[in-house]
């Protein structure tokens, strides 16, 4: 079974706690803080395999997570990094943030990584809070939580040509004639299913990836049939070959269908460079018909060319103009990342909100006050006089006074809870 679609839910690593900790030696009376610091998060890494052609393997499992980083521990020793989890996904694969439609990553070039999301620093340990008035701190910070977020995976097939046209043209033959392909062949509608991909070589050493993209009908741009699932595949393809039934009804109003389809779903598909191909000719009501369908094209200014899937004439010829065509036209994809992009969600545009629950409690939202919640000891008092101090500073205990917070209200920032005091 192809899959070209898939929805995952990813999360990276939290970054592990820092340690509070003194230094206890014989003879050492008064021995400063040496708490380490936590590892860092795993990262959730995209890899582009060329070992793959579709994304069954998400279809298996939905859940992803990296791993933890490990905590600090006595005598400024730092915990592990986590692992990071590094997925693998074919080329052609694009991943969209799922709430959003968002692109974070279009993966082209085999080996290429994109980190879509980075794991949570590890907290820092007390040995960075000693000062000069300070030198004994009780204070230290958990690990920062990792960034968790859905993706929808589309994969766009790669191939230098993209044969196309309507249901039973015989791209399928054509594709087991040029290649080592074996795609199911009927004379039935949508026997092609899915996109098949074959690997043509010309003269021994030149080679030419095609794609056989299942059959377009009317309304495909508009979702009828399998329209969407199969037109984002001729968007990576540099050229077309766009092959006519030569015993359909009307071929030359089945080509202007099909390329009114294109314009509609993107209108650049309809402007890449085609090749249209009339099929059976070895059948003699065909030939009849060669002349007239062959200035029907020419007129509208495409080149023309005739074969027969089954017999091969006319496939040598095709396949040098085919790759001639698709010598002159470069490949128009994104650029590849050279380097790891790390995509975080963004930032708020407001630090925080205060909102009046129902039940009388207060919840203070924002995306990096609730960070430093989740980093904060509150068990030690003077990791909680820091976050308190944090609170005046970025002006929360103001917007809370106003608001008319009491002592003694509940007052909810992320995951804590937390009691007013004065």
């Amino acid at each position: 079974m192809f899959y070209d679609e898939a929805k995952i839910h990813v999360r990276s690593g939290d970054g592990g706690d820092g340690m509070i900790s003194f230094r206890r030696e014989k003879y050492v009376r008064q021995g400063g803080p040496d708490g380490g610091d936590g590892g860092r998060g795993g990262d959730v890494v995209f890899v582009v395999s060329s070992h793959l052609n579709s994304l069954v393997t998400f279809q298996r499992n939905k859940h992803y997570r990296a791993k933890n980083g490990t905590h600090g521990t006595v005598q400024r020793m730092n915990g592990a990094s986590g692992q990071d989890l590094r997925l693998e996904a074919p080329p052609g694969t694009v991943v969209r943030n799922a709430e959003t439609g968002e692109i974070l990553a279009d993966l082209i070039e085999p080996g290429q990584e994109v980190v879509i999301l980075a794991g949570g620093r590890g907290g820092r340990g007390n040995q960075h809070f000693a000062n000069s008035r300070q030198q004994a701190p009780r204070i230290a910070e958990r690990g920062e939580p990792g960034e968790e977020l859905w993706l929808a995976l589309e994969l766009k097939l790669i191939a230098d040509v993209g044969v196309v046209g309507v249901p039973n043209a015989g791209k399928s033959t054509l594709l087991s004639v040029v290649s080592a392909a074996r795609p199911k062949i009927g004379n039935y509608p949508f026997t092609t299913l899915q996109p098949n991909l074959g690997v043509a070589t010309i003269d021994g050493y030149e080679t030419l990836v095609l794609a056989d993209i299942p059959g377009i009908i009317e309304g495909a741009s508009e979702g009828v049939g399998l329209g969407h699932d199969f037109l984002r595949h001729i968007e990576r393809t540099r050229v077309l070959i766009h092959l006519l039934d030569g015993m359909a009804e009307n071929p030359l109003t089945d080509w202007e269908m099909f390329n009114n389809e294109l314009a509609l779903y993107n209108p650049e598909l309809a402007a890449k460079p085609q090749l249209v191909v009339l099929n059976k000719i070895d059948l003699p009501d065909v030939r009849k018909r060669e002349a007239e369908i062959r200035d029907g094209i020419r007129q509208a200014g495409y080149p023309f060319m005739s074969i027969s899937a089954v017999t091969g004439e006319g496939v040598k010829p095709m396949l040098y103009e085919i790759k001639r065509m698709a010598d002159a036209t470069p490949r128009t994809v994104p650029t590849a990342a050279n380097e790891p992009v790390v995509i975080r969600p963004p930032v708020e545009e407001q630090s925080f909100t205060i909102k009046r629950e129902s039940n009388g409690d207060w919840r203070v939202s924002g995306q990096e006050i609730e960070r430093i919640a989740a980093m904060t000891y509150f068990e030690f008092d003077d990791s909680l006089m820091r976050f308190q101090t944090t609170l005046e500073r970025s002006g929360i205990t103001a917007a809370l006074t106003k608001a008319g917070v009491r002592v003694g209200d509940t007052v909810h920032i992320g995951d804590q809870e937390l009691e007013w005091g004065e």
